[in-house]
């Protein structure tokens, strides 16, 4: 009797050890680990542009378009990161791996400005700058979803804590990046490359101490199998019983076992997904047919379950929300790169003594954005929630519909203010002075960065909380990844276009994007992105009129309870 007592008091006090991991108590430790290598990678990219035209002497195009590849790179290398995180190591391991190659790497790039000999500099700043791509692949797809991991779906009160978390991750996100634009790159510019890239070294190893702390408070899950396996299996089976009808030879539904099993600790809970009508096609996969009867043991590649068919529909109905959102990274790619360039030739002056360095003027980006998230989770969201009754108060499409909208109108006011700038450099003559200050205040530009972090507030936080939300629980890496990859797409599409521009302008005698930013015409790219913008969002609404939510079973109960809540009956 006294050893079974013995045995109960270790479950009971193993029971009250997995309920007091997880929640804000760990997710605060895994923002902390984010804020830091949100300022490693902004310290990095915001001024890289400066470092390869004034240090590597790179003709400005060729420097953007580097600028925008690497970023490309680093934002579709999670997909390899995701796939590793839920196949074969988990997220906790891959982060920790993760971690390490990037700090190896960020070493080795301050290595490659200091005491690398000249000829070898560029070489070896490439190869450390595709290093750090390889770690934020491992980094990036895991670390919001390990955040996020933290909150119990089951709780009602833990749902809304995830809701209000992606607006607080993001704020973290954006503490760590302006104040990298503001303190690395003034270091970079007024003491030296080497002693403002050792900052980003250091950076680095306080995130990787700080995920180190945390971890007695982590929810941890195992690898929990390929995401690609389900989506291969589903559509293989469907092209298999493309012949298959389901009232002729169908001989009903094939919902699997995972109702009998028992849920096994650290992995992720079946959720048992609502069927729906898009998509039909696929659920041939899903049907039993004559063939499948006479079996004992069903082929995985021949007959899936009605839950594998719904979460592959899940990934396919978000591809072309994807697709639509690729337009906002090449707006947002200009900030990094020919804003840089804008701000560089115009009124920087301070103080007598103190000029602010062109990058640093992303940081009101930030700035507005620590503003406004705040005003948004505790203002704006109380307010819509009474009248719309929906828990975020908008929908998330909703949300990212706003962004799209105002994406127009940082293109329309920086093609404004550079057609201003033009006016001021003819009027004093400046031609053909690229190097020349323009006697124009660069607060002019002030407008522009203000509306890019409005902008920002809605899309990519309504866009990480879509692919967190909408993705089955055993793909959220690949979610992350995917979110991600909607930036590096469109970074790959902006180098692209600014060549396509390149080609076509300089054949009709005027280089839009030339050396001489003077003699340029940014006004008219900037005017070209505001019209691709405008043809984008309407391919959004039309893309959003027919997007069908996730449905859980389990969430009809939890919505009654949201209502009642919401509503203030108990």
């Amino acid at each position: 009797m006294i050893h079974n007592g013995h045995k109960d008091t270790k479950k009971v006090s193993s029971t009250q050890q997995k309920h007091s991991r997880g929640g804000w108590n760990a997710a605060i430790f895994i923002i902390f680990v984010e804020l830091a290598e949100r300022f490693a990678f902004y310290g990095l990219a915001g001024n890289l542009i400066t470092y390869l035209t004034n240090e590597l002497n790179e003709p400005t195009s060729t420097a953007a378009k580097n600028v925008n590849t690497w970023v490309g790179v680093s934002c579709l290398f999670p997909l390899l990161g995701a796939f590793i995180a839920d196949s074969l190591l988990g997220r906790f391991k891959t982060i920790l791996l993760s971690s390490i190659i990037y700090f190896m790497g960020m070493v080795l790039l301050t290595l490659s400005v200091s005491v690398i000999p000249l000829h070898y500099r560029k070489a070896i700043f490439f190869v450390a700058l595709y290093i750090l791509s390889l770690g934020e692949g491992g980094h990036k797809p895991c670390v919001q979803t390990f955040a996020a991991d933290q909150f119990d779906e089951d709780s009602l009160e833990d749902k809304k804590a995830k809701s209000s978390f992606f607006n607080w991750w993001f704020l973290g996100i954006v503490a760590g990046s302006s104040s990298a634009i503001l303190v690395v790159i003034y270091v970079e510019e007024n003491v030296g490359w080497a002693a403002g890239f050792g900052m980003l070294a250091i950076a680095l190893a306080v995130s990787l101490t700080m995920f180190l702390l945390g971890i007695k408070r982590y929810r941890r899950q195992g690898p929990l199998g390929s995401p690609f396996t389900t989506v291969a299996q589903v559509l293989v089976a469907a092209v298999r019983k493309w012949r298959v009808d389901e009232t002729r030879d169908g001989c009903g539904v094939y919902h699997g076992n995972d109702g009998d099993e028992p849920h096994v600790p650290g992995q992720a809970k079946t959720r048992t997904l609502t069927h729906t009508n898009q998509l039909r096609s696929l659920d041939k996969a899903m049907i039993i047919d004559k063939l499948d009867v006479m079996k004992t043991i069903q082929n995985p590649w021949r007959l899936c379950s009605l839950n594998q068919v719904e979460e592959v529909k899940l990934v396919l109905r978000l591809l072309p929300i994807w697709l639509s959102c690729l337009m906002f990274p090449i707006i947002m790619s200009q900030i990094h790169t020919y804003f840089t360039k804008q701000g560089s030739t115009m009124h920087r002056s301070i103080a007598p003594n103190f000029i602010l360095p062109p990058a640093s003027l992303q940081a009101l980006v930030g700035l507005t954005i620590l503003i406004n998230i705040p005003i948004y989770d505790r203002v704006f969201v109380p307010i819509t929630r009474k009248l719309t009754g929906h828990p975020s108060g908008i929908t998330v499409l909703q949300r990212i519909g706003v962004g799209l909208f105002l994406s127009i109108f940082i293109m329309v006011v920086s093609a404004l203010v550079e057609a201003k700038r033009i006016s001021v450099v003819k009027e004093h003559n400046l031609l053909d002075k690229p190097k020349a200050i323009v006697p124009m205040k660069v607060w002019w530009l002030l407008p522009q960065y203000v509306i890019a972090g409005l902008s920002d507030i809605f899309v990519y936080v309504g866009l990480q909380e879509l692919f967190y939300d909408q993705m089955p629980e055993a793909m959220r890496s690949l979610g992350a990844a995917l979110f991600l990859s909607v930036i590096g797409i469109g970074n790959f599409i902006s180098s692209a276009i600014i060549s396509v521009v390149q080609a076509i302008s300089s054949s009709y005698g005027e280089e839009w994007l030339g050396d001489n930013i003077n003699r340029a015409h940014l006004d008219y790219f900037y005017w070209l992105l505001a019209g691709l913008s405008v043809l984008n969002l309407c391919v959004y609404v039309c893309i959003v009129k027919r997007f069908v939510y996730k449905k859980v079973e389990e969430d009809d109960v939890l919505a009654e309870k949201e209502m009642g809540a919401i509503n203030g009956v108990p």
